[in-house]
């Protein structure tokens, strides 16, 4: 996990624009770099560093003397980087995982390179001898990456908008600064004046297609058919081999322990996998909550079981109260689901950063999206359309559930790492019939859940445990913490302000004081930026005025059964 930032063609001193990087230092404390390219005085990178692989030679931009006219700027890990290298025959010049990418790219070009890649990556690839500069993002957006171009040809690359947003342009004060897409590579050319032109966006991976890179994998092909033994056998297998791929670090391993199924199962696995490397350090585990909150409770549990060093992190409400908006000026976003759930997760990332050694965070996120774990579900109108919806969330991951795990680990110097998005895992599992898929028995998830019911990974009560939001089980039963904070921002918010809100905030507009109130912070620090944010997520299905499960008829708490 690293902060990448570039410029091409700036009209401005590097030297002033050069601050805007410094945005983004929380995402590499360890060191930085800012470096001009040659012959091109008004082109430069900048880096700040986490290291988490060959702690000498991991410098960014990467340049090997293979291809002198090569710069690499680029935030991810790259699993599969020695299995390339063996059926390549690479020659690597450092122990970094993204020195494959120079490799990939002179030997196929840049579509082989971005669809060959396993990991999580964000890069800007600039090539001086062909005068090109190349743009990509992961399949889901894991890694972040925004860019601004101007119409007369000044590029800006960062993984933050903050990074991009102040930035001095002659022609325009207010560019338009967006998300670069996921699964998408882009080819600019480069000019002699180091101002680009862009000539093609390219769409290289879906996530329902098996990645190209499955061909060099570690597990070979799985048995085909449809059967359930050998469905929930390769479930296993895959997930299992997601994780292990992750363990590539030469930092501490932590990972995020909710009590849920999604990061109870991965913390088992990951424990298990640990073991039989001989990692010889415990795996610290970490929970977030208020008092007896069924979170805290259920993550006692699975630690015991699978025999974590579990820390516990105890929430007060003033502090959560007192963090919205640093966690709102983290996100870059206004969605009213996406704050209430990063609240816990900016503090219990604040609290491993300074109270712990574990730098490379495994969480659970993208399972409810894959296995159809939101409780609106049960509503699906038939399979079909089940899949579908579980498709279109997958696509929409980098705006909500991938965007607030990666801006509040990164605002603390974490790595995070999410095997429920491996690329082979996910597209086997949306390749299985749609009918499989479906919440069975009233129960979310019920495939992956069924896949595990034999591993003795976890205590059946958790294995089949109820969804329930991370914003709603960190707080009480009686109490939800959206309610907490909606208690709170009544008293923040005036009448006559929502009233007139449509007026104020045409896009997006807030229809309740909880949404009025985090759009106000988010315009204060990101004034006419509210199309980053399409639109708010929300059930489907349901009649819901609200985000939250524990509104939805469905939802049934443990203790009322």
């Amino acid at each position: 996990m690293c902060g990448i930032w570039a410029l091409f063609g700036s009209d401005e001193c590097l030297s002033v624009q050069c601050l805007s990087a410094m945005k983004i230092a929380h995402r590499g404390p360890d060191a930085f770099r800012f470096e001009n390219v040659n012959g091109f005085t008004n082109c430069c990178f900048g880096f700040h560093r986490l290291a988490v692989v060959d702690q000498l030679y991991g410098m960014q931009p990467i340049r090997v003397k293979k291809f002198p006219y090569l710069w690499l700027c680029y935030n991810g890990e790259i699993y599969n980087f020695k299995q390339l290298q063996k059926q390549f025959g690479f020659e690597y010049q450092t122990l970094v995982d993204g020195e494959v990418i120079l490799h990939l790219y002179n030997r196929g070009g840049i579509e082989q390179t971005a669809s060959m890649l396993d990991g999580v990556f964000a890069f800007i690839l600039l090539d001086t001898a062909n005068r090109k500069v190349f743009l990509a993002r992961d399949t889901y957006g894991v890694r972040p990456l925004f860019k601004v171009l101007t119409d007369d040809g000044f590029l800006g690359v960062c993984s933050e908008a903050k990074g991009l947003i102040n930035l001095k342009h002659s022609t325009s004060l207010c560019s338009k600064v967006e998300p670069f897409l996921p699964g998408h590579y882009e080819v600019l050319d480069l000019k002699p004046s180091g101002k680009v032109a862009s000539v093609e966006l390219v769409k290289f991976h879906s996530c329902k297609d098996e990645p190209l890179h499955a061909a060099c994998d570690t597990v070979e092909a799985l048995p085909s058919g449809f059967d359930l033994e050998t469905v929930k056998s390769n479930i296993r297998i895959l997930f299992e081999n997601a994780v292990r791929k992750r363990l590539m670090a030469h930092r501490r391993i932590g990972c995020l322990l909710s009590g849920g199924l999604d990061s109870s199962l991965v913390a088992a696995v990951l424990l298990k996998l640990m073991k039989e490397i001989n990692i010889n350090y415990p795996l610290q585990t970490f929970a977030i909550g208020m008092e007896n909150s069924p979170d805290l409770l259920a993550a006692r549990k699975v630690a015991a079981h699978i025999g974590s060093e579990h820390h516990e992190v105890i929430l007060n409400t003033e502090e959560g109260i007192q963090a919205i908006e640093e966690v709102i000026f983290s996100l870059e976003t206004y969605d009213i689901t996406t704050i209430r759930a990063s609240i816990g997760m900016y503090l219990v990332s604040k609290y491993i950063r300074k109270k712990t050694d574990s730098v490379v965070i495994f969480s659970g996120e993208g399972s409810d999206e894959l296995t159809q774990g939101y409780i609106y579900f049960h509503k699906a109108p038939s399979p079909e359309e089940a899949a579908e919806e579980s498709e279109r969330l997958l696509k929409e991951l980098y705006l909500f559930d991938v965007l607030r795990a990666d801006r509040t680990t990164a605002a603390h110097g974490l790595e995070l790492r999410v095997p429920f998005l491996d690329h082979r895992f996910t597209s086997y599992y949306l390749s299985l019939p749609a009918e499989l898929r479906i919440p069975k028995n009233g129960i979310e998830k019920y495939l992956l859940r069924l896949s595990f019911e034999d591993s003795n990974l976890l205590p059946k009560e958790i294995l089949w445990r109820p969804k329930e939001a991370f914003s709603d089980g960190i707080a009480s039963v009686k109490k939800s913490w959206f309610s907490i904070l909606q208690d709170y921002i009544d008293q923040q918010v005036d009448d006559v302000l929502l009233e007139k809100a449509a007026e104020k905030y045409p896009f997006n507009p807030p229809k309740t004081k909880e949404s009025y109130y985090y759009r106000q912070i988010f315009e204060k620090h990101y004034s006419g930026r509210s199309s980053w944010l399409p639109h708010y997520w929300m059930p489907r299905w349901v009649k819901a005025t609200d985000p939250s499960a524990r509104t939805l008829k469905h939802y049934k708490s443990a203790t009322q059964e």
